[in-house]
C-alpha cells in the first residue's frame, strides 16, 4: 500500500520542455507509476496517510513541494532546492552532451558519456534520499525516477 498511484507535476509558469526533456518526464512518470516504493515517515504528533498516495510535486518559493493525499489524509513537506543546484546542473550539462553524442557520435563514445550520466543521475537520487529522511523512504529507483521530475521541474527555472 505504501506507494505512489497518480502523479502531478505542477509545471505551470515553466517554459514549455524541449522534446527529450517532455520525453524524459513521460517515461519518468510513466515508470515511477508501474513500480515505486514509498513510506511517509510517523509523526508522533499526528497521524500521516498510509498509502497508495496521490503526489503532487511542485517548486513554490524556491522549495520542493511534497503534498501527498490518500482516502484517509493530506500531508505535505518542503525541501530546500540548494543542496540539488549543483547536481541538476551537472544532470543537465551531461544531458545535453549525451543528446547531442547521439546524433554525430560512434557507439563507444555515446556509451562513455551514457556512463556518465547515469552517474550523475544516481548521485542525484542520493542526495533525493538523504534530503527525504526523516519525512519518506524511497527505494533508489524511485529516487531516480523523482530525482527525473525534479529536473524537469528546475528546467528554465
Amino acid at each position: 500500500m505504501s506507494k505512489i498511484i497518480d502523479l502531478e507535476l505542477d509545471d505551470s509558469g515553466l517554459p514549455p520542455p524541449t522534446p527529450e526533456i517532455e520525453q524524459e518526464r513521460k517515461v519518468a512518470i510513466f515508470d515511477l507509476l508501474e513500480d515505486n516504493s514509498f513510506v511517509l515517515a510517523g509523526r508522533e504528533d499526528r497521524d500521516v496517510p498510509s498509502g497508495p498516495y496521490k503526489l503532487g510535486l511542485s517548486i513554490q518559493e524556491r522549495r520542493l513541494v511534497f503534498a501527498l493525499s490518500d482516502d484517509t489524509g493530506e500531508a505535505a513537506f518542503y525541501l530546500s532546492l540548494g543542496p540539488f543546484r549543483q547536481v541538476v546542473k551537472d544532470y543537465f550539462q551531461i544531458c545535453e552532451s549525451y543528446f547531442d553524442a547521439v546524433k554525430s557520435l560512434p557507439p563507444s563514445q555515446i556509451e562513455t558519456i551514457d556512463m556518465a550520466r547515469r552517474g550523475i543521475h544516481n548521485e542525484g537520487a542520493r542526495v533525493l534520499q538523504e534530503r527525504l529522511e526523516g519525512k519518506a523512504d524511497v527505494d533508489i529507483d524511485t529516487a531516480r525516477r523523482l530525482f527525473t521530475l525534479i529536473c524537469v521541474l528546475h528546467f528554465g527555472g
